[in-house]
């Protein structure tokens, strides 16, 4: 179990982010942390878990989430993400393409990104309340 991110947001080893703490009781955020040249904010508690960078929008949570290790590719989008119960999440990716979505190894199938790039998700998590995610455009 990872449970919250005390920090709010972090680089791991691997030069991936983790952010989030969904044991929060009240809203909690972060601004300007600097990562790669870009600044990053996270809004989280128990209700809601939100990143953003550069002032735009690139991942939410409805309720609260713990991700680790979020990594952002060119064509991959790659985490693990831990909550209190299974999980909405909505990326912003790139609009007008179709992605193929695994949940735990899992294909869970295709879906096409909107206009504005957003895809969502729901994750059902296991017994240790975590699931990994990947998506990959294809």
């Amino acid at each position: 179990m990872m449970a919250g991110i005390n920090e709010l947001i972090r680089v791991e080893a691997d030069n991936t982010l983790s952010f989030g703490n969904y044991t929060l009781s009240e809203k909690t955020k972060l601004t300007d942390f600097e990562f790669d040249g870009d600044l990053y904010k996270v809004k989280t508690f128990h209700e809601i878990t939100k990143l953003e960078k550069n002032g735009g929008f690139v991942y939410e949570s409805v309720p609260g989430s713990t991700v680790k290790n979020f990594m952002v590719g060119v064509d991959a989008v790659s985490f693990t993400v831990e909550a209190e119960e299974d999980v909405q999440v909505t990326l912003e990716l790139e609009e007008d393409k179709v992605y193929r979505v695994f949940v735990n190894n899992s294909n869970i199938g295709q879906m096409r990104t909107n206009f504005g790039g957003k895809v969502s998700i729901s994750v059902t998590l296991n017994a240790q309340k975590t699931a990994h995610v990947f998506i990959e455009r294809v």
